[in-house]
């Protein structure tokens, strides 16, 4: 007779001890959670709006792993900085917020390049990505809203022009299939 598994806790099981706490004893969580790690207080300082510039932790994750400076040792870690975006999403709706980190990326990325040579494939497959997303988020604001991240896009894709790997083309395809008033 083959031994049963246990199952796995979920989100239901852990909402159904939540509901049997007072307000005390989830404020007491609240305050565990936030300081068991980083995320969890960016992640609140995000949700709450309690920070002058609630992008800046976000960007500074972004920066550190899709610039980093190779002489010191450091590492290229895009999975990282993707991954502080979408905290930065989980935490609050803010489609600008999005398009600024999204558009940060593609800079860093750019920029990274543009200081070292060329990368390697899959690195300009994922900053493309992650252009075309900015893009997608830029066309959800208003037209005055628009016109900064627009100005910063066409920026990026000048300055990758002689890039290869086809990462120019791409930029240029991304850019004027979405705004084709720019062309």
């Amino acid at each position: 007779m083959g031994r049963k598994k246990k199952k796995t806790p979920s989100w239901i099981d852990v909402k159904r001890n939540l509901k049997g706490f007072n307000k005390d004893q989830l404020l007491e969580l609240i305050g565990d959670l936030y300081r068991l790690s980083e995320n969890n207080k960016e992640f609140s300082h995000a949700r709450f709006s309690l920070s002058e510039d609630p992008l800046k932790s976000y960007k500074r994750i972004i920066q550190d792993a899709i610039h980093p400076y190779l002489e010191d040792n450091e590492t290229l870690d895009i999975d990282r900085a993707e991954d502080a975006i979408k905290r930065y999403s989980k935490a609050i709706d803010d489609v600008k917020g999005e398009a600024e980190l999204m558009v940060f990326f593609v800079e860093c990325g750019n920029n990274f390049t543009l200081s070292y040579g060329d990368i390697d494939d899959d690195f300009y497959d994922s900053v493309l990505l992650m252009y075309e997303k900015a893009i997608q988020n830029v066309t959800e604001l208003s037209p005055k809203e628009q016109k900064v991240f627009k100005e910063r896009l066409h920026e990026i894709m000048d300055s990758a022009s002689g890039i290869g790997w086809g990462y120019h083309d791409g930029l240029r395809e991304l850019y004027y299939e979405s705004f084709p008033d720019d062309h």
